[in-house]
Order: structure tokens, then sequence, then C-alpha cells
């Protein structure tokens, strides 16, 4: 029997996937784990392993397609296993006019009674997506029915407040509406004295040997805090709250197509070092797209920073279905109260989001206290 190769749910929520590109064709020989085809899901781009050893064939799902999560886009077969070859996902298309003309005719015939141009659904959606009038354009097709290569050849329109967007941010665009529009959120701000954490950075540096970050720093101590209040590593789901196991946290990285939160797993059983070069790794393949399923799974709460960005303080959107994000703004000097006198200190503000059918703002603030309390000590955890 051919081992099936289909679109995986890399995530809860997560309906179809989009392929992007076989890195195998029809007849090559694969073998299990080796890199088989670039997926592209709601938040990131992923290269998929081949399941099994064989030869790859019957491939049914091209470059662009986008199809249902479980259904079969490809199969495997052992050596020698009967199985008709597929034609490669790569290979040259029919010429456009031939290729097209069935669903051009059709489509004429459906507009043939309306004052609009006829063209095929094709090139209306990329001239939709270019910002083109179709109305105005010159069709190649049968009748002069345009077709997509016209569209492609036809300069863009001078409309810069249409941009397209990729499926990572579309997808991100609906999910966090979903979450603000579902989650009741509200948030927890406080405001904490940094200059015991900025003078041991260097020292950490020095000791570990590591390109240690204040984020590296901050995942420990937030991991540290997790461990402390369990309840808010945890999830609304089905009408119940869920505990999860592990300290996994999800850091959010901007990239040109969106935005994507890679999983440190486990990260309270991490040292500075392996943070760090953990980190580094994730935020490099995420930039690249190059992340693996297994690293945008699993994540139970989120540390979104922008303090490398001059921002001071910002709120957050909850992360689906997790309970709390940690909004983080940048360390300044700013006037505080010390020994009752004025004083300026490095300081930095936290805000708390949190999703209040799954954590209440008694276990919110406890939290956020005890994290603001490593902050400001955190010696004794990081040496």
């Amino acid at each position: 029997m051919p081992t099936n190769v289909i679109m995986p749910a890399l995530e809860m929520a997560q309906e179809t996937g989009k392929v992007l590109k076989w890195l195998k064709v029809p007849g090559d020989s694969v073998t299990k784990g080796e890199l088989l085809v670039e997926i592209e899901t709601d938040k990131v781009t992923v290269e998929i392993e081949a399941p099994a050893s064989g030869i790859l064939r019957d491939v049914t799902a091209r470059a662009g397609d986008v199809v249902p999560v479980g259904q079969t886009i490809a199969l495997i077969f052992a050596p020698g296993e009967a199985g008709a070859p597929a034609p490669a996902p790569s290979a040259a298309p029919a010429p456009a006019a031939v290729k097209a003309a069935p669903d051009v005719l059709a489509h004429v015939a459906r507009q043939a009674t309306t004052a609009r141009a006829a063209a095929s659904p094709k090139a209306r959606r990329l001239a939709a997506e270019r910002g083109l009038d179709i109305r105005v354009l010159h069709g190649s097709g049968p009748g002069g029915a345009i077709l997509a290569a016209d569209v492609a050849g036809a300069p863009s329109a001078a409309r810069p407040e249409a941009h397209g967007v990729g499926t990572v941010w579309r997808i991100m665009a609906e999910r966090m509406t979903a979450s603000w529009t579902t989650a009741p959120h509200f948030y927890l701000v406080r405001e904490v004295t940094v200059s015991r954490l900025v003078s041991w950075l260097p020292q950490a540096r020095k000791q570990t040997g590591a390109r240690i970050t204040y984020t590296d720093l901050l995942v420990r101590l937030v991991a540290a805090t997790l461990a402390r209040h369990p309840g808010v590593n945890a999830s609304w789901k089905d009408g119940a709250i869920v505990r999860n196991a592990d300290i996994n946290i999800g850091l959010a990285v901007a990239i040109d197509d969106g935005l994507v939160v890679p999983v440190l797993h486990r990260a309270d059983t991490l040292s500075l070092a392996e943070l760090a070069a953990r980190r580094g790794d994730l935020v490099t393949r995420a930039q690249a797209g190059k992340l693996r399923p297994a690293d945008i799974q699993g994540g139970g709460f989120t540390i979104s920073n922008l303090g490398m960005l001059g921002v001071d303080a910002f709120n957050a959107i909850v992360n689906p279905p997790q309970a709390a994000i940690l909004a983080v703004g940048r360390i300044a000097d700013r006037v505080v109260a010390l020994n009752g006198q004025p004083a300026v200190q490095p300081t930095l503000v936290l805000t708390l989001s949190c999703d209040h059918r799954a954590l209440d703002g008694a276990r919110g603030a406890q939290f956020l206290g005890a994290l603001a309390e490593l902050i400001e000590e955190p010696l004794a955890l990081l040496v």
C-alpha cells in the first residue's frame, strides 16, 4: 500500500493549507524525513518532510492550490510497487489560451447578457489583487476574453492605498479579529525598575559566552513565574479552563508576510545559554520562512516585545486559545520614587492582556506582581 502525503494540521484552528512549492517531482526517489513540499499555513511557511521512503507519485495538488486539512496531496510508493506516475508540478503548462478555453467559454456564456467584460475567474481575481479595471484590458482569449496572462502583462494601477496580502497576513487578521470579538480582554499594567536586570546582562553574556538579550532574560523570568502561577499557563477550550502540562512560551516575531509566533518548548528547563541559542535559531528561521511544524505548535503563553522599536507600552491581543500575552515596552530612564525622593531609574512597562474567560483579574495581578519582583531582583534566579 502506498503512503499518503496529506495536508497537515499544524494548529487547532487550521482548516486549509496552501501548496507553495514541491521540492521533489513525481518519479523522484525520496527518503523518510527528507524535505518534500513547502506549505503555507495561517501562521507561517513550513517545509513538510516525507512520511516514508519510496517513489513520489500521484501529486494532486500543484503550487498555489489551497487544500483542506487531511486531504491527500500525493502518494509515496515503495520501490517496485505499482503506481502510475503523475505529471510534475513544475512541468510546463499547456498554452494559456488552450488550457483556459473551456473555463473562458463557459464564463462568456454566463456573462453574455451583462455589461461585464468577458474574463476567466482567475483573471478577475488577479485583476482585483493588482487594482486593475478589467473592463479596459485587451483579451487574447476566445472572443476577446481576458485571460490571466493578459492581466499579468498589464501595468499595475496606481492605487497605493490597496495592498494585496499573503495568507499569513490574512489569517493573522482573521484570527486576531476573532480573538478581539470573542475573548473578553482586560489589561493589567505594571512599571518595573530594571536597574539590576540591566547590570546583570553584560555579566550573563560574560559568564555564558552567549549572545544573551533582554528577551532571553524575560523568557527565563516569565517561565519561572508561570511555574509558580500555573493558572496563567492555560487556555479556554470548549467551555472549560485547560491548564498546560508544559511551559511553552511563544515569541511574537514580525516578518514581511505578517506575524508568526515560534515556540520555546519547556522554557523553564533551559539555561540562559540554551534559551539564547534556541531563540536565535527560531527567529532566524522564522524570518527566512523555514520554520518546521513543531516550531509553531504547543504555545501556552506569548511574549510580544516591541521595546527594541522604541515603543513605551502597548496592549497586545491575546493569541487564541491562550489565556494571556505579555506586552513589553522599551527600557528607558524615568523619574521614580526612591526612598521617598525623586530619582532617575531605568524602567520598563509590562502590560498583561488576559482572556477573562480563562483568567480573572486577581490571578493575573498575582502573576504580574510576582514577575515584577523577579525582574527587580533577578540575580538569584539567573545565576
